[in-house]
């Protein structure tokens, strides 16, 4: 009778915190999208004295002015200098420099991040070139491949198959009410890396990180999720200083629950315009997982559309230099993964707006896997439904070399983490059937590359259209100096998300990440494409994020995709009243008079 009694217990408390988390979720819906507050407009500070410094939205350090110090409790408790934010950035970033390697400034400005919110992103937002491939690709993978190692503070949720059933309640457990974006992982596949487990925490924490300094969307409106169901690494499994659990992946049934029942109670907690993003899920669960949410929730993958969309944006912008359409030419893609399907799906879209047909665009297409050439009837298998679209009716051919050879493409796009793939033959008979040889290396990390910056201008004698998935420093090739221009998907990811939280949309399409495409190309000048660049210098990011918001801000009204309502007139200006900004803001309240009474 106990054990009943008990159960119903269980039941009832399960039952309140739901109701409690609908409640929520529909004041949330009521004020969606949520504009950018300060400090007092959400009521000041909750906190004061030593536990407001240990708090790192609200920590200003050496910042905070004499008169805040004595009204919150914390004067003595700093030194009794007082610095502005742009001189603890200059110190900041005088420290950042003097480490000696890239992983020891990654967790000099994880440290940062953890004790002062506001800091951390103003170094970041203002040097994005040099800290963005600390603080995301290449160094996250070196970061996730010694996360036990460097842990230091938890970010983020860690939820494991042996929470199926209490999955909404761990949502509950993280502070924040107002969640609108969610980047996830299973950490299957990490970049190139393989299956890292636990440790690709590091992944879902460095994007959110480039949501708000690249897009400006708030922090405390991001969320980082693992989803623990084991790992096959064998190597992670003896590693003593794993922190995920220890034994083989979850697969099946079971790990469709888990994620079923993560789905259904971010909407439940967070409600129907929380933004989900699938980061580094593997093949094989990556495009049926898209394939099963898409139309359900706010939902994107990553590594499939939104690689898919800045590799798009590079071949339109080469357009200019070729003097060409898309629908010109003849694309060899090396990989066949979710990378290059997410580019080869986009890539006929974008042929078929040029007014090309369906099936024509895609034979113009062509792929190489572990099997070689992706043909109909390949007498070593492998082609699964996904690669069978874009199989040709062709003899096998295995060797990537011959197969340049004899298809003769005029683009070449590397996406499967074959290092050293476009050899130096493979790139010479791409120059010797092209004046301007397309060459996309968008591998990373950069361990991981098909061929560098160099090999690519100096075997093609500079003629090259080249771009690429991790940063290279400029080659000089016949007394030109080229800016390799960096595919990187964070010139669209930080736009469409913000559209998307703005605009209320429930759904993201395909055809938003082309029109993002579309716009990314458009900014790119000739002055840039006079470099060697088909992307915009990275430097720029946070106002490409900016007008990529913009132009998909527009599209959701368009096509009816936008919930929030009136329609913003001046649509500019409507993204950036919902951006974060790390300007220090007073803490000093505002006091006034009434009248007849004296203070």
């Amino acid at each position: 009778m106990s054990s009943i009694l008990k159960s119903v217990v269980d039941s009832s408390q399960l039952i309140k915190r739901q109701l409690n988390g609908l409640v929520q979720c529909c004041v949330r819906s009521m004020h969606t999208p949520s504009k950018v507050t300060s400090v007092y407009e959400q009521g000041g500070p909750k906190v004061r004295g030593i536990e407001l410094l240990r708090d790192p939205h609200m920590n200003k350090g050496t910042a905070f002015s004499l008169k805040e110090r004595q009204i919150l409790g914390i004067h003595g408790l700093l030194p009794p200098a007082v610095f502005s934010g742009a001189e603890q950035a200059h110190r900041i970033l005088a420290n950042f420099r003097r480490c000696t390697s890239d992983l020891d400034k990654f967790i000099y400005l994880s440290a940062l991040q953890d004790r002062n919110e506001k800091l951390f992103y103003r170094v970041v937002s203002q040097n994005i070139e040099e800290m963005a491939p600390i603080i995301y690709t290449p160094t996250v993978g070196q970061a996730c491949q010694k996360y036990g190692f460097i842990f230091r503070k938890p970010r983020g949720l860690y939820i494991t198959i042996n929470d199926i059933g209490h999955v909404f309640e761990i949502l509950c457990n993280w502070p924040e009410q107002q969640v609108k974006a969610i980047v996830v992982t299973d950490g299957e596949r990490i970049l190139g890396l393989g299956d890292l487990g636990a440790f690709g925490m590091g992944i879902p924490v460095g994007k959110l990180s480039l949501y708000t300094a690249m897009g400006g969307i708030p922090p405390f409106q991001c969320l980082p999720v693992v989803l623990d169901v084991g790992t096959d690494n064998e190597r992670l499994l003896e590693d003593p200083m794993y922190i995920g659990l220890r034994h083989k992946r979850v697969c099946g049934h079971q790990y469709d629950a888990l994620i079923d029942e993560f789905m259904e109670s971010v909407i439940l907690r967070y409600g129907q315009n929380t933004l989900v993003q699938f980061e580094d899920f593997a093949n094989h669960n990556a495009f049926r997982l898209l394939e099963k949410y898409r139309n359900r929730y706010l939902t994107f993958n990553d590594d499939i559309q939104g690689t898919a969309s800045v590799a798009v944006a590079g071949l339109i912008a080469a357009m200019k230099i070729t003097e060409t359409r898309l629908s010109d030419h003849k694309f060899l893609f090396q990989g066949a993964g979710e990378a290059s399907i997410g580019i080869a799906d986009l890539l006929v879209m974008a042929m078929q707006a040029e007014g090309t047909g369906k099936e024509e665009a895609i034979a113009k297409i062509w792929m190489v896997d572990s099997k070689g050439l992706v043909t109909k009837n390949r007498a070593l298998g492998g082609v699964t439904a996904h690669k069978a679209v874009y199989a040709k009716d062709h003899y096998d051919i295995q060797s990537l070399e011959e197969i340049c050879e004899v298809l003769k493409p005029t683009a070449a796009i590397g996406a499967a983490a074959m290092k050293g793939a476009f050899t130096e033959k493979f790139l010479r008979t791409m120059a010797a059937n092209n004046q301007n040889p397309i060459i996309f290396a968008l591998s990373n990390p950069t361990s991981k590359a098909e061929c560098t910056a160099e090999q690519a201008y100096k075997l093609t004698e500079g003629r090259c259209i080249f771009a690429t998935g991790s940063p290279f420093d400029p080659v000089e090739v016949g007394g030109k100096v080229f800016f390799p221009g960096q595919g990187n998907n964070a010139y669209i990811f930080p736009g469409v998300a913000l559209a998307a939280i703005v605009s209320g949309a429930h759904h993201i399409t395909d055809a938003m990440f082309l029109k993002a495409s579309q716009a990314l190309a458009e900014m790119v000048t000739a002055a840039h494409l006079a470099e060697g660049r088909v992307y915009p210098p990275l430097g720029t990011i946070n106002e490409v994020s900016v007008r990529l918001a913009t132009k998909i801000l527009c599209y959701t009204y368009e096509t009816g995709l936008a919930t929030h309502y009136p329609e913003p007139k001046d649509k500019e200006a409507f993204v950036r009243m919902h951006q974060y900004s790390p300007e220090y803001e007073s803490f000093i309240p505002a006091t006034y008079s009434w009248p007849g009474v004296t203070e």
